[in-house]
Order: C-alpha cells, then sequence, then structure tokens
C-alpha cells in the first residue's frame, strides 16, 4: 500500500545535506566558469600581433643582380623573393620545407626557401628559375623537361628544375647518396634509382615522376 507523501517539514539534518549540496554545486560551476575564463584570456593573448621588429638593410644577389631591400629579420628567403623583389617563379607550397617547391639553389646548393631568412643570405649567390636559362636560350634540364613532357600542372616544376641542376652537379662531383652501391668510388652511375633518391624532397602531385627521371637521366648523360 503506498504511502503518503508526508507533510512535515525538512529536518534540520535534510536542511544540512541540501545546503551542503548547493554550496558544491555553486563552487564546482564558479570553479568552471573560471577555468572556461581563463583559456578564452590565453586564445586572446595568442591571437594579438607579434612584437614589432623593426626592418633592417639587406643585400641580396639574385640571379646576377643584386637587390636592395628593407626587411623584418622574420622574413624568409621565399617571401623576400616572392613578395618583396616580385621573382614570384619560386613557389609557395606547403611552406614548411615537405614539398620542395621552394628550391633554390644558394652558392650552388639546393635548399628551401621557405625554411631559411633572407637576412642569413647577404653575400651569397641566389639562383631562381629565373636564373636559369640564358636570355631566350632554355638550359639544357630546362629543353629536357619540355622534350620529356616532364610536368602537367606545372607548380612544382620551377623547385624540380632548380633542384635537378643540384642532382645533376651531386652526381657529376661523386657525392654518394643513400642508394649509391659503394660510396668509395669517385664516380656515380646515373641511374633512375640515383635521380629517385637526389629527387625524393620534390614531390609532383600531379604523379610526373618517370617524366621527370627521364629528363634528368638525358641532362646528366650530355658531357656539357
Amino acid at each position: 500500500m503506498a504511502t503518503a507523501p508526508s507533510d512535515q517539514p525538512p529536518t534540520d539534518e535534510t536542511a544540512a545535506r541540501i545546503s551542503r549540496r548547493n554550496f558544491l554545486q555553486s563552487a564546482l560551476a564558479a570553479a568552471a566558469g573560471a577555468n572556461v575564463a581563463g583559456i578564452t584570456a590565453q586564445a586572446g593573448a595568442d591571437l594579438q600581433a607579434p612584437p614589432y621588429v623593426p626592418p633592417q638593410a639587406v643585400q641580396l644577389d639574385i640571379n646576377g643582380k643584386v637587390h636592395h631591400l628593407s626587411l623584418e629579420p622574420r622574413v624568409t628567403l621565399l617571401d623576400a623573393l616572392r613578395e618583396h623583389i616580385g621573382m614570384t617563379g619560386t613557389k609557395k607550397g606547403c611552406d614548411r620545407g615537405q614539398c620542395g617547391a621552394c628550391t633554390v639553389l644558394v652558392n650552388g646548393r639546393r635548399i628551401n626557401s621557405c625554411l631559411t631568412l633572407a637576412v642569413m643570405h647577404e653575400g651569397d649567390k641566389i639562383t631562381t628559375i629565373e636564373g636559369i636559362a640564358r636570355g631566350t636560350v632554355l638550359a639544357p634540364i630546362q629543353s629536357a623537361f619540355l622534350e620529356h613532357d616532364a610536368f602537367q600542372c606545372g607548380y612544382c616544376t620551377p623547385g624540380q628544375i632548380c633542384s635537378a641542376i643540384a642532382c645533376i652537379d651531386e652526381m657529376r662531383a661523386g657525392a654518394p647518396s643513400a642508394v649509391t652501391p659503394d660510396v668509395r668510388q669517385r664516380e656515380i652511375a646515373v641511374s633512375d634509382e640515383e635521380i629517385r633518391e637526389r629527387m625524393s624532397g620534390n614531390l609532383c602531385r600531379c604523379g610526373a615522376y618517370p617524366n621527370i627521371v627521364a629528363a634528368i637521366k638525358l641532362t646528366a648523360a650530355a658531357k656539357t
């Protein structure tokens, strides 16, 4: 038989339990609110502009011409080329050194221009894709890329060509790679495996790798 609800007022013990529960709930809500406020404040601080760094004078020797620039020390070589000089042949792909689209030559060696600061290269000889041809005469590697149709969309091609020049120079100089059978040999055999290994830092999203390898192999086999 069901018991009718009691009309008696709550005892002191019941009131104390209710009071403690309300207190704990209020405390937890206040703590959560403070935590959210702290996270929001931190997020706001993270969105603030970085501290101002005054620009400084920089001279860059690019494709045989000296450019006088005023750059913040944080400007990458890639952004200096594209945004400050107007040489947009060097492409910005991943902007974190993973795709190779921004490859240029510095003192004959290939680097990812998105990973280096422009101010670090005063006095260096920088070569971009704009400096590979001689006027209207294409360089051998450029002609080979055309002959073998070693590109599709062409976005990665400037970096591929700059990297290919360094790849060929490395093989001709006898610099071994991770796939060189005998690192004691002074001459490196130009093979598909050598080229693929040395060009592995340059990605082609169109998948033109076989034709790129063929173009490099043809150029590397030439005497000049």
